[in-house]
């Protein structure tokens, strides 16, 4: 077992171990850490805890400092200049003529480099875009081209079902979706019902998926025909939380039609295999 503490860069963001050093690290407390970018400020978000080696990466970089008031200071107005700093960009870029749409920006906690996040239908040149800011901020600045689905997770906003989108409130990373998980899950495959604000597949489809790809293994596939009770007859309707199915029954003989519930347990079918959602199928990304 390895001690770790666990610390976001960002509110919701992944989240990262790093060794503890001397200290009380409550929830919410602010550090100073090393990483491959250099030394950055983080946000405690799981205090010190114990955790398999196999679920980290040794050695761990250990904590520098808990952040004391000065640090907050410097993490502060690194947040205060943002705003302005969106502001020019976007008039450096209308004055370059620039396809890109400015997303986000980020200052280094110590004020050595500016990271601006935008997103483009193409590739563009920015290098003398580059020159104008740097000479502008008189610091190392870089421009990080994002996706669609980025572009959502750092902006926010309200999904179609009236909730804070996952992707910037409670999913760290981005997990792949697939078309196959709508049709596990018996959904109507209308592009605007399944759909999120990014116009690709909501990424709650997959919550549930491994419920619902076990589940389709073991219920018949609608319109096929199954043995009941009362004998044989066609799925018009499947209940996968409840595992239960209508069949349509048809007496030729007495020319009627009846339709009955049964469990799943009670039918007689071939078990089909599910078409799970996997690399084949296309999962969503950028």
């Amino acid at each position: 077992m390895v001690e770790v503490i666990g610390v976001a860069f960002k509110e919701g963001g992944k989240v990262y171990y790093f060794a503890p050093t001397k200290g009380d690290y409550k929830v919410g407390k602010g550090v100073i850490v090393e990483t491959a970018r250099g030394v950055e400020y983080a946000t405690v978000v799981m205090p010190r805890t114990q955790v398999e080696e196999s679920a980290v990466v040794l050695p761990l970089k250990p904590v520098i400092r808990i952040a004391n008031e000065k640090d907050e200071e410097t993490h502060r107005k690194n947040g205060e200049k943002k705003e302005e700093a969106m502001k020019t960009v976007r008039e450096r870029i209308e004055k370059h003529n620039l396809d890109m749409k400015l997303i986000d920006c980020e200052f280094a906690f110590d004020g050595a480099r500016a990271v601006f996040y935008y997103s483009a239908p193409q590739r563009v040149d920015f290098r003398e875009l580059v020159k104008d800011l740097s000479s502008v901020f008189r610091m190392r600045i870089e421009l990080r081209q994002v996706g669609i689905r980025d572009e959502i997770k750092i902006l926010g906003g309200l999904a179609p079902c009236g909730r804070e989108c996952c992707c910037s409130s409670c999913m760290p990373d981005l997990k792949k979706v697939s078309i196959k998980m709508a049709k596990n899950q018996g959904l109507s495959l209308n592009p605007g019902k399944i759909s999120g604000l990014c116009g690709r597949l909501m990424c709650c489809l997959s919550y549930e998926n491994d419920y619902y790809a076990d589940a389709c293994r073991r219920v018949p596939k609608l319109g096929s025909e199954v043995g009941t009770p009362e004998g044989k007859g066609t799925v018009v309707n499947i209940n996968m939380l409840k595992m239960t199915v209508r069949v349509r029954i048809e007496d030729k003989t007495k020319d009627t039609v009846a339709y009955r519930d049964f469990t799943v347990d009670e039918l007689k079918f071939k078990r089909r295999p599910c078409a799970e959602a996997d690399e084949a199928d296309g999962g969503e990304g950028d």
